[in-house]
């Protein structure tokens, strides 16, 4: 089985279920998950995780992500980008530039963000975007969502375009429709590009025809980025052929040999005598023990 992280370019047209679909027949393997959609209309980064990766998946999507989007202004759609019906049209002539920038950049840093309908977010069981679907409308609460920081990069009325460092959980369609908003012309997404997750920038990213050639021609392992790559803050302990058996069964231990001890509540990377990353660990300073904090390989893997 193969394991690690795969830095995906997903391109127009594709959903992110389509992606993993796709690298499923690539790889032949079918443990394979991603880390958060992005919309068919939408390119850029798209982080797969393959085998014991899989673990982390929930990990990188809860990292901080960089948008470059186009804002259109002066017009409201039901999805809250242009490839919605519109609800509604209005001029923009009066505005000026700089009211258009004072009005982006009240964004930054935390607001309220209300989830659009045309979302994967689940309500009683049913995607939100399946009730859109069927004509229907629910309730949804707002969200507190950090907007890190913006970088208006041109500005050519009605359209706008702009970078967006922003927290997980962050919706670009709904703040392009809520600048709009508060403009008064009302406004919605014409573009998006994510260029980065986490660490992983687009610039490092490949698309899935440039994978399937990697794994065609045998040098997948090159692109494919190993589980810990993720954990290098954590400190690094090799463990000795008496802790390995405790460690393979995600049981607690103490290294008698160790030289340095980690300091108490301390995450740790743990790998076996031949250097494979096998769990995270956490150190108890009181019975100086490490306890398991979650298993990514085993000896049956």
């Amino acid at each position: 089985m193969i394991h690690g992280i795969l830095n995906v370019y997903k391109e127009q047209g594709y959903t992110s279920h389509d992606v993993v679909a796709k690298l499923r027949g690539i790889t032949k393997q079918k443990k394979i998950g991603h880390t958060g959609t992005l919309d068919p209309d939408a390119e850029g980064v798209l982080p797969i995780c393959l085998g014991s990766a899989t673990k982390i998946c929930s990990l990188l999507t809860d990292r901080s992500k960089t948008y470059r989007t186009v804002l259109l202004l002066g017009q409201t759609t039901d999805t809250q980008d242009v490839s919605g019906n519109c609800l509604e049209s209005q001029s923009v002539s009066h505005l000026t530039e700089s009211q258009v920038k004072e009005a982006i950049l009240k964004f930054e840093g935390e607001y309220e963000q209300v989830p659009p309908m045309y979302s994967a977010l689940k309500v009683n069981g049913k995607k939100l975007y399946e009730l859109a679907r069927e004509g229907k409308t629910v309730e949804r609460s707002a969200r507190k969502v950090v907007i890190h920081d913006i970088k208006i990069e041109k500005i050519e009325l009605p359209r706008v375009w702009m970078e967006v460092s922003c927290s997980k959980g962050t919706y670009i369609r709904t703040l392009c429709n809520d600048i709009g908003g508060v403009l008064g012309t009302g406004g919605c997404m014409e573009k998006l590009k994510r260029t980065r997750v986490g660490e992983l920038s687009i610039e490092n990213s490949l698309t899935l025809g440039e994978i399937q050639n990697h794994m065609e021609e045998g040098t997948l392992n090159e692109i494919l980025l190993p589980v810990d790559h993720f954990f290098r803050k954590y400190r690094k302990i090799t463990v000795g052929k008496e802790e390995e058996r405790f460690l393979y069964n995600g049981n607690s231990f103490f290294i008698p040999h160790l030289k340095e001890k980690p300091d108490d509540k301390e995450l740790v990377r743990m790998y076996n005598r031949e250097g494979n990353f096998i769990a995270l660990y956490r150190y108890s300073g009181k019975t100086e023990r490490f306890e398991t904090e979650k298993m990514f390989l085993n000896d049956r893997q």
